[in-house]
């Protein structure tokens, strides 16, 4: 039995131990806004909080789970998160939308930890999310937006 909190409720599973958390959070939770893109962890549209880390769901097995606090683009609530998604509006970030979840969650954990982040921090923490559209000035943009809303 694995027991972890999701988007602030207490889940307690009892399956497949290595059914990856991605397929846990949208087929069983129905919680479709992480996306599934690679499956080997490289591309970043599944990226969820995993105890306040951006981590790649595709990859993280169930087991891997026990205590620990999941929170997904549907639970994000952080000043970060809302300054984040303020800011990819504000901002026109999105192009197709399909890794903007994984986008966002990666910001929302960089400027948790970085409040005023350079465009090489910046750069070097959103490196692991590909975005075929090329909206990388925008989303850089925007995450300096958004540390600018979080310090006012």
């Amino acid at each position: 039995m694995t027991e972890f909190t999701l988007n602030g409720k207490t889940i307690q599973y009892d399956g497949d131990p290595t059914m990856p958390l991605l397929w846990y959070v949208r087929d069983l939770a129905e919680l479709t806004g992480s996306k599934f893109g690679c499956g080997i962890a490289m591309c970043g549209a599944c990226t969820m909080h995993v105890n306040g880390q951006a981590t790649r769901s595709c990859s993280l097995p169930m087991s891997a789970l026990d205590g620990a606090t999941v929170v997904t683009i549907e639970g994000l609530s952080t000043a970060a998160g809302e300054a984040v998604k303020e800011a990819w509006q504000e901002h026109d970030v999105v192009q197709c939308g399909y890794c903007q979840s994984g986008q966002v969650m990666q910001a929302a954990a960089l400027l948790a930890t970085n409040a005023m982040p350079t465009d090489e921090d910046i750069d070097v923490a959103m490196q692991g999310n590909v975005c075929r559209c090329a909206t990388y000035h925008r989303i850089r943009t925007a995450i300096h937006a958004a540390a600018k809303k979080l310090e006012a």
